[in-house]
């Protein structure tokens, strides 16, 4: 699944001779074995615990079902999110007395993904900035998903442009003179760009679509006539730091795990990562928490598609928060970042929840039009 770089060639080679090969030497007469992520330590040796108990993986019959259990799981919860995604909306707005929106859950699936796309692009520019500090690191480096990213978020926001044409009854060149169409143009446009940075020689390069691609989401998610520059500006702030703090937890997660057989390495990466994680959960909650103030009236918190789905998305984001200062504090308490390491994937995996929950912000009516009050 990983691979890392090829070995030092400046490393020390073993002095071999005559005699018996010297510990770690390769028999002659062995098949030559690429060295990727995915070599296991024998007998538990070096292991830091991350799948149970060390050392038990190999006894008995169990180990097939045990290894095939995390990508159940994972097909578990990528199913439970689309079913989420599709029906969502529908059901946030029964018995609201709202106006059906056209294709919402086709929208909210294609956000999702443009939402996700954007989270592990960033998160891989971010994090190997922690990795370069930290001191007897593993010589390995997951494989970037930057490209593929890029362009899973570039053919969502293509998608949505062919739905919105179909849904006004225009062509795909009149779309793109409209507000909403000229502003994912942009957003496709720019995520193309940042696949193609990602593919160069200067990756960091894409920093700069991206920045454009977080700008015209934030200026396409406010068509409000009521100071719709404030709330672009929040989006900015806020849709930046929930990407980063996704993204970068992703690939943080990602690199201890290739890092299991170097607990200290995988410890010291985690503790730098939760210290600025710890900046963007306060700026999530401070543009969050305006940003509700301004759009929902009081009134409709329980009556409106908007107010239930943003209902769910701050009870997914309190059990992220337990999660988060559980993993800090086992991080802080054990050598061993086994536990630490098993509290941050649950973390992550409400964090998807939490994309599509948002997703599905994004796609319910202003709750403005419900409310009663002037």
């Amino acid at each position: 699944m990983f691979s890392g770089p090829p070995a030092d060639p400046a490393a020390p080679t073993p002095p071999t001779g005559s005699g018996t090969p010297p510990t770690g030497a390769r028999r002659a007469d062995a098949p030559a074995v690429a060295v990727t992520a995915d070599l296991m330590p024998s007998c538990g040796e070096g292991r830091s615990g991350y799948e149970g108990e060390p050392g038990r993986e190999d006894q008995g019959g169990g180990s097939g079902r045990s290894s095939r259990l995390p990508l159940t799981l994972s097909l578990a919860a990528a199913l439970l999110a689309l079913l989420v995604a599709v029906f969502g909306p529908g059901l946030a707005a029964r018995g609201t007395g709202e106006l059906r929106i056209p294709g919402a859950g086709l929208t909210t699936l294609l956000r999702t993904v443009l939402f996700a796309g954007l989270a592990v692009h960033l998160g891989e520019l971010l994090a190997p900035q922690f990795i370069r500090t930290v001191r007897s690191r593993p010589r390995t480096a997951v494989r970037s998903w930057s490209v593929c990213a890029a362009l899973a978020g570039a053919g969502a926001a293509a998608g949505q442009i062919v739905q919105l044409a179909a849904a006004s009854g225009l062509g795909i060149t009149q779309t793109y003179a409209t507000r909403n169409g000229g502003l994912l143009l942009i957003i496709a446009n720019g995520f193309v760009a940042a696949a193609l940075c990602a593919a160069s020689k200067r990756p960091a390069l894409a920093l700069a679509p991206l920045a454009v691609v977080i700008g015209a989401e934030a200026i396409r998610a406010h068509p409000e006539a009521y100071s719709p520059e404030i709330g672009a500006a929040l989006t900015v702030v806020h849709l930046t730091a929930a990407s980063l703090w996704t993204g970068g937890l992703l690939y943080v997660l990602r690199t201890m795990w290739l890092w299991r057989g170097s607990p200290i390495a995988a410890r010291a990466l985690l503790g730098r990562y939760a210290r600025l994680a710890i900046w963007l959960y306060v700026a999530l909650a401070a543009t969050g928490t305006v940003s509700t103030l301004r759009r929902l009236p009081v009134d409709v918190v329980f009556t409106s598609a908007y107010g239930r789905t943003l209902l769910v998305k701050l009870a997914l984001m309190a059990v992220v928060s337990v999660l988060a200062l559980a993993a800090r504090r086992r991080m802080l308490r054990d050598d061993d970042p086994a536990v630490a390491h098993r509290l941050a994937r649950r973390e992550q995996v409400v964090l998807g929840a939490v994309v599509v929950v948002s997703a599905i912000l994004t796609v319910v009516p202003d709750p403005h039009w419900i409310s009663l009050r002037p």
